[in-house]
């Protein structure tokens, strides 16, 4: 293994063969270059106004996709093949004016070997290079022969892998095409039509399979993908902050960040808070049964809004009629059809008018399509069509099922009991749905409804991170939004930290609409040292006794302190001041009620709170309810007891501590001056 250590000076001479490969790398920049200055100079001018807008647009996002970025480089590995190829593995596609590669992007299909060849299976690979950069320059290589000399180290590990990983953290989350383990990359590349569920341990890299596997699928089925779109769903804002730059670096700008709250209608505010009961209940699969009772309820008898129960429509001198058995059968086949509400409301006025006119034939006259056109929009039908099938707004809906015991009774019948029809209406309702204070809950509901009534969109790809922590409803509205495309879940069943958080996959891949998804499971820990990781992993039998423990396959086993102080606060701001000494970032994560005294206990030291404030800041305070899926080189945990304190129950508490334990990269300082929980005392302290 040849090898230039990274972070080391070099000799005094440069080694020839990295001055070679910075040259290689000068020559790309000046190509990728060279590209963004061709699509800069195109101007659309095709005639046409609206033609020429779209390919500025599209002339547009094309040259965001070139730009480079001088702190970090074009290409990070080499792979020389049997037949004597050699390709350099980048972030994008680089060519030179006649159109050969001189970088090819990670997602090509050559590329696979990059991250797959072994000494087992070489995949016609000879040679692997990784390269070190140390801002914007080649600092290193390191050579693996896959064909190996019997004296190298097959199972020698990569250190420039290592130093990559280890590298200190700043800003939000980057990619890591660069350090993309196998098993991540046959995720990475599953096919768009699979629906993938990736169970992952802390550090196992689970949130950037998800983000590479959409940079793929965009790669690989590009004029779909960005037709259909894809969308990425996190567990709140600032967690989307956090992996906002991982795809605008890898070239791709288009691709959607939401929380589930961002789905829910447009208009709709959410003002109102439930009790943990009442929220699980409006979280229940069973809920969607008595929506959709709600729904389907408006439809009237003809005996009750129509004069006589019949239709009765003037044409010319004639009076036609069609009685209400008629009506009530048509009414049934419109409601068996499995379409919409709306979709089936629009279609009423013509089936209407169609009965009318298989009178007409029978009485011998010759209707046309005039005729049908007329009928269908004649007064009697459309007042017809409005009585028996009404307009619904989704509010409304919602207000009156909450609000009317009997209209709730009537919809919940044989799906829920007389006392959780009691727990779910609103004892004091508000007289109107404009003056209605909806709960985060109520929000998904008024989004079932709103599906109901007319189908929800669906992109081509939904990307599902923390998917552990939704509800069933909140699940069925991921699910819309991919109702004719796949998705990717992610998450941890040990890291479940609401009252309704899963149990298993199989019944989050069920709501989600895809029971045959497939199962995958990570367990190596890249992210996570082991000295922090073990320690975390105490808590494993107490929070999810049925999940192997994750294992760190860093060698840097990573630092851990335990700390008791009489006096929580200073030794809390003196364990800041000692982890903003060394270089990367550090969390400091408090109790969400502890966040004003650590952030007065800093004093002055720089820092921000997570949530609050917009500047960036090396050291932040953390709420524990919003570390999850945050990464920090250092992190200051302050008082475990407290966070787990802070929730519902005590399960659910050593889960977030579980989460909480688990965003440092480097070291780990747990502060506390009350007693430890059980689950993590013994041994350290």
């Amino acid at each position: 293994m040849s090898t230039a250590p990274p972070g080391e000076p070099g000799p005094a001479d440069p080694d020839p063969v990295l001055a070679a490969e910075q040259r290689h790398l000068d020559a790309a920049r000046a190509e990728l270059a060279r590209m963004r200055a061709h699509v800069e100079s195109l101007v659309p001018d095709g005639g046409d106004a609206v033609a020429d807008a779209q390919l500025a647009w599209t002339l547009h996002r094309r040259a965001l996709s070139l730009a480079d970025d001088p702190a970090t480089t074009l290409f990070f590995g080499r792979t020389d093949h049997d037949g004597g190829e050699r390709f350099y593995i980048g972030r994008r596609h680089v060519t030179d004016a006649a159109g050969d590669p001189v970088v090819v992007d990670w997602r090509a299909d050559v590329s696979r070997a990059f991250y797959r060849a072994s000494r087992t299976e070489p995949h016609g690979v000879r040679l692997r290079r990784r390269f070190g950069v140390e801002r914007g320059r080649l600092s290193a290589y390191e050579d693996e022969h896959l064909v190996a000399a019997p004296e190298e180290d097959a199972d020698a590990p990569s250190r420039i892998l290592a130093a990559e990983i280890e590298r200190p953290r700043s800003g939000p989350m980057r990619d890591i095409v660069a350090t993309i383990q196998p098993e991540q990359d046959a995720l990475v590349r599953a096919d768009l039509a699979t629906s993938v569920c990736v169970q992952g341990a802390p550090g196992t890299g689970k949130t950037a399979v998800g983000l590479h596997r959409a940079a793929w699928l965009l790669y690989a089925h590009r004029e779909r993908l960005t037709r259909q779109g894809v969308l990425v769903v996190g567990p709140n804002r600032a967690f989307l902050s956090h992996i906002g730059a991982v795809l605008p670096a890898l070239g791709e700008v288009e691709v959607g960040h939401t929380t589930v709250a961002g789905l829910v209608p447009p208009g709709t505010r959410v003002r109102g808070a439930d009790d943990v009961a009442v929220a699980v209940l409006k979280g229940e699969a069973r809920t969607a049964q008595v929506l959709r009772a709600a729904v389907w309820s408006a439809v009237r008898d003809p005996a009750e809004v129509l004069d006589g129960g019949a239709l009765v429509v003037t044409r010319g001198s004639r009076r036609w009629r069609v009685p209400g058995y008629e009506l009530r059968d048509l009414l049934d086949e419109l409601r068996g059809r499995g379409v919409r509400y709306e979709a089936a409301r629009a279609l009423l006025p013509h089936r209407l008018a169609h009965a009318v006119l298989q009178q007409m034939e029978a009485a011998g006259d010759s209707p046309d399509d005039r005729v049908a056109d007329a009928v269908a929009r004649s007064a009697e039908v459309r007042r017809a069509a409005k009585a028996l099938w009404p307009p619904l707004d989704p509010a409304r809906v919602l207000h009156r099922l909450l609000s009317e015991p009997e209209f709730l009774r009537g919809c919940a019948d044989g799906v829920l009991d007389a006392d959780e029809q009691e727990l779910l209406r609103w004892h004091r309702p508000s007289r109107t749905p404009g003056a209605a204070r909806w709960s985060a809950a109520d929000a998904v509901l008024l989004d079932e409804l709103a599906d109901l009534l007319e189908r929800t969109p669906s992109v081509a790809h939904v990307v599902l991170d923390e998917a552990q922590d939704l509800s069933a409803m909140q699940l069925r509205a991921v699910a819309r939004r991919c109702s004719t495309g796949s998705v990717t879940v992610l998450g941890d069943i040990a890291q479940g930290t609401t009252p309704w958080s899963a149990r298993e996959w199989p019944e989050v891949l069920a709501h989600l609409g895809k029971p045959d998804g497939r199962l995958e499971v990570l367990d190596r820990g890249f992210r996570v040292p082991s000295a922090v990781l073990d320690y975390a992993t105490r808590l494993l039998p107490h929070i999810a006794a049925g999940l192997s423990r994750p294992r760190s396959v860093r060698e840097d086993p990573g630092s851990l302190e335990v700390l008791a102080a009489g006096a929580l606060w200073p030794a809390v701001a003196a364990a800041v001041e000692r982890a903003a000494a060394v270089e990367g970032s550090v969390g400091v994560v408090v109790a969400d009620a502890d966040v004003p005294a650590a952030a007065r206990a800093l004093g002055a030291v720089p820092h921000a709170i997570l949530g609050e404030d917009s500047a960036p800041a090396r050291v932040q305070v953390v709420p524990a309810s919003l570390a999850k899926g945050l990464e920090f080189d250092r992190v200051v945990v302050a008082e475990p007891a407290a966070i787990v304190a802070a929730e519902p129950d005590e399960r659910t508490g050593l889960r977030r501590l579980y989460v909480v334990l688990t965003r440092a990269v480097s070291g780990l300082v747990v502060v506390h001056a009350r007693p430890l929980p059980p689950a993590l005392a013994g041994g350290d302290g």
